[in-house]
C-alpha cells in the first residue's frame, strides 16, 4: 500500500539501457499503488523493452514520438505539453550518462527531454551506466548541476554490469526507487520539518557468542509506522533492532541489537526529537554477564541471572517532566513534543496499558492484546485501542498494520496541530 500515491500522475522515463526490463517492474508497482502513470520511452529504450509492454500494464498509452498530440479534457494539446503540466512526480529509470547530460544542458531534442524541460514538479532520477561512465568528471558534473536544481538521485548501486565487470553503475532495485519515489512526493506534507524517531523490532541480548534473549517480534509494526511518517514529510528515522521485514527507502536507519545500544541511540537525537513513537519489543532484562565462548551443555542445571535494561519511554518521559512548554514555538519548546508508546499485552490489557501510559508520561499509548491470533507479533493485522493521557479512548477495528500505522500518524498530526506546533526550519 501507498497512499500516498493513489490517484497522482507520474511520468516514467526511461531512456536506452539494458536495466529498461527493470523498469517493467517500476511501472508495474506504481500502478498497483493507483498511480496513473504515464511512460516516455526513448527511441533506444524501445530496442530493449517493447512499448506494448508498458502500455499493457499500465493500462495508458505510452509516449515516444516528439510530434504526438494528445486529448486532454475535450482538447487537442502537445503531447510533452500535457505530460509535462499533468503530473506530480518526473522519474527516469534507467537514466543513462546521455539522458542526464542532455538534463543538465538544457537540450530538447527528444520527447523524454523536451518534456522534462517543460516541467517544474519535484524529478527522481535513478542512473545506470558503466564505472567509468559514472565517475567520468562530465558526468559528475552533470549530476552535481541538477543536484543543484532540486533533482533527486538514487543509486547507483554496486554490483555486475552488463558488461559483466563489477563496480558502481547498476540501477537501483524497482522497490528502492518506489520508496524513495514516496519520500519525494511527500514532502511538502503536514509534517514536512518536523523529525519523527520511531523504535521498532525486538532487541538481543547475549548468552554467549552463539545465543541470545529475544522476542518474537518482527519489526512490520515499526516499519509500517516510519514508511507513513516519511509519507507525511517527516524527517524519518528508524532505530531499529533486528528486522524480519525489509527497513523502508527514504528514512535513515539506525541499526542496534540490543536495549542498551537502542536506548543511547535514542537519547543521542532527542535534542532533535518532535515525536517519538517507541514500537520495538525492547528486552526487559538482560544476562549479567555474557559468556566469551559458547556455553556448553551439562548434565546439571544452568542458571543464568538477570539484570533489568533501561526503560527508554520511561527515561524519556522523566527527563519531559510532567509541565508541558508554556510556549511549543519558544527557544526552550520541549522534546520530543509527543511520545507514543506501545503496549503489547496478553492478560489485565487495559489495567496494564493505563498504567504505563501514566507511569512513562506519555501522550497515548496503542494497546494490543499479542495473544490473539489476528493481531500482535509475525502477523500483518492489527486490533488495536488508543489511550490518551486526556482520558480519550478508542476501539479500532482490525486493521492491516499499515493503515494502524497511517491512522497514528494522522493522529500525530492532528495533535501537533492542536498544539499550534510550529516546524522546524533549517
Amino acid at each position: 500500500m501507498a497512499p500516498i500515491l493513489s490517484g497522482k500522475r507520474i511520468i516514467l522515463g526511461i531512456s536506452g539501457g539494458i536495466a529498461a526490463y527493470k523498469s517493467v517492474t517500476l511501472a508495474s508497482r506504481f500502478t498497483q499503488a493507483n498511480a496513473l502513470v504515464d511512460v516516455i520511452m526513448t527511441h533506444s529504450a524501445a530496442k530493449f523493452v517493447a512499448p506494448v509492454t508498458f502500455q499493457a500494464i499500465t493500462q495508458r498509452d505510452v509516449a515516444t514520438d516528439t510530434f504526438e498530440f494528445w486529448h486532454d479534457a475535450g482538447r487537442l494539446r502537445i503531447g510533452h505539453v500535457a505530460l509535462a503540466h499533468a503530473a506530480d512526480l518526473f522519474i527516469i529509470a534507467p537514466a543513462t550518462a546521455h539522458t542526464i547530460a542532455r538534463l543538465a544542458l538544457g537540450l530538447s531534442d527528444d520527447l523524454l527531454s523536451i518534456t522534462a524541460l517543460s516541467y517544474k514538479g519535484p524529478m527522481l532520477l535513478a542512473p545506470a551506466m558503466e564505472t567509468n561512465m559514472w565517475t567520468h568528471p562530465a558526468t559528475m558534473r552533470n549530476v552535481q548541476i541538477l543536484g543543484d536544481w532540486g533533482v533527486d538521485f538514487i543509486g547507483p548501486a554496486e554490483g555486475r554490469l552488463a558488461s559483466g565487470e563489477v563496480g558502481e553503475g547498476r540501477v537501483a532495485e524497482p522497490e528502492e526507487i518506489f520508496e524513495v519515489a514516496c519520500k519525494v512526493i511527500g514532502r511538502g506534507g503536514p509534517l514536512d520539518g518536523l523529525r519523527v524517531v520511531i523504535t521498532a523490532g525486538g532487541t538481543r541480548e547475549a548468552i554467549d557468542p552463539v545465543r541470545f534473549m529475544g522476542n518474537h517480534s518482527t519489526g512490520k509494526m515499526g516499519v509500517a509506522l516510519a514508511r507513513a511518517a516519511r509519507d507525511l514529510g517527516a524527517d524519518t528515522v528508524l532505530v531499529h533492532a533486528p528486522l524480519a521485514v525489509h527497513p523502508p527507502g527514504g528514512v535513515a536507519l539506525v541499526p542496534v541489537h540490543t536495549a542498551y545500544q537502542m536506548y543511547a541511540a535514542v537519547m543521542e537525537d532527542l535534542p532533535q526529537t518532535d515525536v517519538l513513537i517507541g514500537a520495538a519489543a525492547v528486552a526487559d532484562y538482560r544476562p549479567s554477564a555474557s559468556a566469551d565462548k559458547k556455553l556448553k551443555k551439562l548434565p546439571q542445571q544452568q542458571i543464568i541471572t538477570l539484570e533489568r535494561t533501561p526503560d527508554i519511554l520511561q527515561a524519556v518521559g522523566q527527563r519531559r517532566g510532567n509541565a508541558y512548554c508554556p510556549d511549543p514555538a519558544g527557544p526552550d519548546r520541549q522534546r520530543p513534543r509527543l511520545v507514543i508508546g506501545f503496549a503489547a499485552e496478553t492478560n489485565d490489557l487495559e489495567a496494564n496499558a493505563l498504567g504505563k501510559l501514566k507511569r512513562k508520561n506519555l501522550d497515548l499509548i496503542v494497546l494490543n492484546d499479542v495473544s490473539a491470533a489476528d493481531s500482535g507479533f509475525a502477523v500483518d493485522t492489527n486490533r488495536v485501542i488508543l489511550f490518551e493521557r486526556d482520558g480519550n479512548r478508542e476501539d479500532w477495528p482490525l486493521m492491516s498494520k499499515e493503515e494502524v500505522a497511517q491512522a497514528i500518524l494522522q493522529r500525530v498530526v492532528a495533535r501537533l496541530g492542536r498544539l499550534n506546533w510550529q516546524k522546524r526550519r533549517p
